[in-house]
């Protein structure tokens, strides 16, 4: 399995921008399909966005299109979500994930290595 840390949360005003990153170990990140979860307390955690291994294909949730963006350097092993516009709904612990099945997968059952969160606060 691929280990991943996250970076980059913390608190910003309505309306902000943040850049989170995740770098991950090992020799075969550009294998990895990679994605951004999100969790609020009492709730599922939910797909923000993800890329493909190439970085040619991207799915970003409803809630987010237009406002995030989701990229990669296989040659740095990171992966980034770039959130601009941000709002106080977007406030969750976020999660960087990676997966190794066939396809692209987008919900939480296709990924398989996770990384220990990093806290996202919006104030209003």
């Amino acid at each position: 399995q691929v280990q991943l840390v996250e970076s980059g949360g913390g608190l910003v005003q309505a309306g902000g921008s943040l850049r989170l990153s995740c770098a991950a170990s090992g020799r075969t990140f550009s294998s990895y399909v990679m994605g951004w979860f999100r969790q609020v307390p009492g709730k599922e955690r939910e797909s923000v966005a993800a890329i493909s291994r190439s970085g040619s294909r991207t799915y970003y949730a409803d809630s987010v299109k237009g406002r995030f963006t989701i990229s990669r350097d296989n040659a740095k092993k990171t992966v980034y979500l770039q959130m601009n516009s941000l709002k106080p709904e977007d406030t969750a612990v976020y999660y960087c994930a990676a997966s190794d099945r066939v396809g692209f997968a987008t919900t939480r059952p296709g990924y398989d290595s996770w990384g220990q969160g990093t806290q996202v606060t919006v104030s209003s």
